[in-house]
């Protein structure tokens, strides 16, 4: 009998009803073995409430259940289905698009948050000075744009006297913390290599402090291969 009445009450919940079981301990007595439906969400009653208790059997319980009640239940799901198809979520908005771009004075203040994550002390308005001396000089500063300015690159092209054509060198790359690990280094470096190649450069050198090893590493998968020592000495002003 138990095991009757815990299937039944399993089927009423999934029809979205409560089952109610008499609480009469005594066989024979008052409505002892009956059951009553109701409405989980509202609590109204449905089938097996009569003024002197209980009246439904398990078989009619099961009856409603499989049969109108089960009706009525699929109707109500069918009508909250076509609610949810006449108003669908908002579709989530596109990842922004990565371009790469020139530099210009008003990325200022993210490249020198960029810079300064890199190691070294700037403030905007040298970013902004140093960026018109690079200009006026030959060279170029790049950045990666995706919603936000997200990365930035710095090229120079050398003439040397012992190799026949130029030597394009990538003297500074940064990408935010946050945005690393989704390609914008590498969209930077295949977007300065392309542009030094159109200068007529036929190497491409990368400026890394030898203390960065996840950036030698980051090249060496890009092709390039570790060649020489590079000597450093700071001037007295």
């Amino acid at each position: 009998m138990k095991a009757a009445a815990e299937a039944l009450r399993e089927l009423a919940e999934n029809r979205g009803c409560k089952l109610v079981a008499s609480r009469v301990r005594t066989p024979g007595k008052g409505d002892h073995g009956k059951f009553g439906l109701k409405d989980a969400k509202t609590g109204r009653a449905l089938l097996g409430f009569g003024g002197k208790g209980l009246s439904a059997t398990p078989e009619e319980i099961e009856h409603y259940l499989r049969g109108d009640g089960a009706s009525a239940w699929k109707s109500s799901v069918g009508k909250a289905a076509k609610k949810a198809r006449a108003k669908p979520a908002p579709a989530p908005k596109p990842e922004p698009r990565l371009s790469i771009r020139e530099a210009r004075p008003a990325d200022a203040e993210a490249i020198a948050a960029l810079i300064v994550a890199l190691g070294y002390a700037v403030t905007p308005a040298e970013v902004k000075r140093r960026l018109a001396a690079l200009k006026k000089a030959g060279a170029a500063a790049l950045v990666a744009e995706q919603g936000a300015v997200a990365g930035v690159l710095t090229t120079y092209v050398t003439q040397v006297l012992h190799r026949p054509r130029p030597v394009g060198r990538i003297t500074m790359m940064v990408v935010a913390e946050k945005a690393r690990g989704q390609g914008i280094g590498t969209a930077l470096v295949a977007e300065a290599e392309r542009r030094l190649a159109a200068k007529g450069c036929g190497l491409v050198e990368v400026t890394s402090n030898i203390k960065r090893q996840r950036a030698h590493a980051f090249y060496e998968r890009l092709g390039y291969e570790r060649t020489s020592h590079r000597f450093a000495k700071t001037l007295q002003d």
